[in-house]
């Protein structure tokens, strides 16, 4: 039987450039809810991987290393939550870079049939030299 902890395996030789056969349920649904911009949920497998064809091919960064991994089970054998730094080098610049991330997995029969990510998304940002300019100002009013 395959567990919860061997599917996030799978994804995670899928995040360091392995192939994605047999990691989602066709129905799955991909919650990233504090991500910027785009959409934050995707439902169904082909969905998704069309969806973020673009963006996975045109990343300006090469994922190398998951590491710090730390995989809590819950009182559901179906569910765990992971938490993970992810490391990579910039294509712009050759720089080694990481951020934090916590994820809720659910699976059934083998395969991701949930997951939802919490990134840090401000240290993703810096990483690729992309911080937004504020857009609130924060300044007192008198």
């Amino acid at each position: 039987m395959t567990t919860a902890r061997d599917v996030f395996d799978n994804f995670r030789d899928y995040v360091l450039g392995g192939g994605h056969e047999g990691l989602w349920d066709p129905d799955v649904v991909i919650e990233v809810p504090f991500a910027a911009g785009g959409p934050r949920r995707h439902e169904g497998r082909d969905n998704f991987l069309a969806a973020t064809k673009t963006g996975r091919e045109t990343l300006p960064v090469r994922f190398e290393e998951m590491r710090n991994v730390v995989v809590h089970d819950t009182t559901d054998p179906n569910k765990i939550i992971v938490e993970y730094e992810l490391v990579g080098i910039l294509l712009t610049t050759g720089e080694r870079r990481s951020a934090l991330f916590i994820a809720v997995m659910e699976v059934r029969d083998g395969l991701m049939t949930l997951w939802r990510e919490y990134q840090n998304t401000l240290a993703i940002a810096e990483a690729l030299g992309q911080v937004p300019e504020p857009d609130t100002d924060f300044t007192p009013q008198r």
